[in-house]
């Protein structure tokens, strides 16, 4: 069992974000992960573990900006598919995970926490011919993320 308070939890307490958006309700983060460019997680900014602890409401403004970031990421990285995840298990606090994925990154079609599912050898590969480019695309990215967020 998870004993995390607001005073304890490092997603109350944010540090170190690269902050894409924010409103009263939840923030929009880019996650630093070398080998997985668009890497993006939607926070709700109050301390809550499950998505039924929220009020109907609630849920579906968090719900729609998970939606919004995800069509901005498939808009502008042009992944082969998006992982959403909200697992809260090593933090409970709500917050989902968005993560481009290309059939050429190192874990594909595994999830990005699994053990790699090709040579890291070819990773290499992988980070000269692909990982720049997407990368070069980011600014683009973040910024069609907070027009479309700031639209809804």
């Amino acid at each position: 069992m998870h004993t995390e308070t607001p005073a304890s939890c490092p997603l109350c307490q944010p540090q170190d974000e690269t902050l894409i958006w924010h409103d009263e309700q939840f923030r929009v983060i880019a996650v630093d992960d070398p080998a997985y460019p668009g890497f993006t997680r939607v926070i709700w900014n109050a301390h809550a573990a499950e998505m039924t602890d929220l009020p109907p409401a609630a849920r579906a403004h968090l719900m729609q900006a998970v939606w919004t970031v995800e069509q901005a990421l498939r808009d502008t990285l042009q992944p082969h598919k998006i992982n959403l995840a909200s697992l809260g298990n090593m933090v409970p606090h709500l917050h989902w995970h968005l993560i481009p994925r290309w059939q050429d990154d190192l874990h594909f079609p595994d999830p990005v926490w699994a053990a790699p599912k090709h040579d890291p050898a070819r990773h290499v590969i992988w980070h000269d011919s692909r990982l720049k480019a997407i990368r070069a695309r980011l600014p683009e990215c973040h910024a069609h993320i907070r027009s479309a967020l700031a639209l809804r």
